[in-house]
């Protein structure tokens, strides 16, 4: 019997946290689905974690080492169900994740992509909610603009998004050319061209567990540069788009500073529309990179304070 939903959980040295993951997923209300693990490669006992629950609904496939875009795909290339449900194996489901998404498929049944809100939990001790634009709270529904909508956080976040199987079968699926920002990259492609139906109840906690995780963008600036020139065209005609790609340039530029990369950061600044970018944002694209070392320090110190600041406010 087809199952209404694929999950697809990749796996790479998660040891500390793999566990907790599938039984979140395990003990769904929603129990329609079958879940597809790919261990990519992992060098710590990740894989014998896996092999040793015990559930008919499990799947587990091992690769070596590819990265997680292809580890993603790989799954994604299993998949039986009519929706496809992607999970990292870090991060934490609410026992009505996919109930929620079974509602908006069904309420909304021609989207492209569907997704949850999320709570984002910092250290195990600290709890904040998203920043969301142009979106009512409860909203259940349609998006008008997805980019718009995710200036400060996007509302599309891996481990809470569902694909139909028939838009990853036309080819939405990672990009395993780009070493970061493969998420962003399919996000961007789907919301050109597909609707995205969002629900603001949050189902999923995003784990933040360390002060390089979601504090610094990457050490990988230009594959990110090189994701934000594949939607080149495309912004020139989606002024929201252009928006939302000049934000995410204003955070390569501010991380290229950070660590001495300034061709890097003359690349992403110049591209940058200012009126797209607050006063605070205009301020920090030209301070120089030891006042941004400091602000950083500062943000981690009131972060393990549980004060959550952010210049995009």
């Amino acid at each position: 019997m087809t199952p209404y939903f694929s999950v697809v959980t990749t796996v790479y040295n998660k040891a500390h946290f793999v566990k907790s993951t599938i039984e979140s997923i395990l003990e769904q209300s929603f129990s329609d689905f079958e879940l597809l693990i790919v261990d990519d490669g992992s060098s710590d006992n990740s894989l014998e974690i896996l092999n040793s629950i015990a559930d008919d609904r499990i799947t587990v496939y091992s690769t070596k080492n590819q990265g997680v875009s292809k580890a993603r795909n790989y799954g994604i290339s299993k998949a039986k169900g009519k929706y496809i449900a992607l999970c990292d194996g870090d991060d934490i489901w609410l026992d009505n994740h996919l109930s929620e998404l079974d509602s908006l498929t069904k309420a909304f049944p021609n989207c492209g992509i569907y997704s949850t809100a999320y709570e984002k939990h910092y250290f195990e001790t600290y709890i904040k909610a998203p920043t969301f634009s142009h979106v009512d709270h409860p909203f259940f529904g349609i998006v008008e603009d997805y980019f718009k909508t995710s200036l400060a956080d996007s509302i599309l976040w891996t481990s809470v998004v569902a694909i139909p199987k028939t838009v990853t079968d036309k080819g939405y699926i990672f990009d395993d050319e780009l070493g970061w920002g493969e998420d962003n990259d399919l996000w961007i492609r789907l919301a050109c061209n597909f609707k995205v139906a969002f629900s603001s109840k949050p189902t999923a906690h995003k784990k933040i567990y360390a002060e390089e995780n979601h504090l610094s963008l990457t050490k990988n600036i230009p594959n990110l540069l090189k994701m934000l020139a594949k939607h080149k065209v495309a912004e020139q005609e989606n002024p929201s788009l252009k928006a939302y790609l000049d934000v995410n340039r204003f955070m390569i530029a501010m991380e290229a500073k950070l660590r001495g990369d300034y061709s890097n950061y003359k690349k992403a600044k110049n591209e940058i529309d200012l009126k797209h970018l607050n006063k605070k944002l205009r301020l920090l694209l030209i301070l120089p990179s030891s006042m941004l070392q400091l602000l950083k320090r500062l943000k981690f110190f009131l972060l393990r304070n549980q004060i959550y600041s952010s210049p995009f406010n």
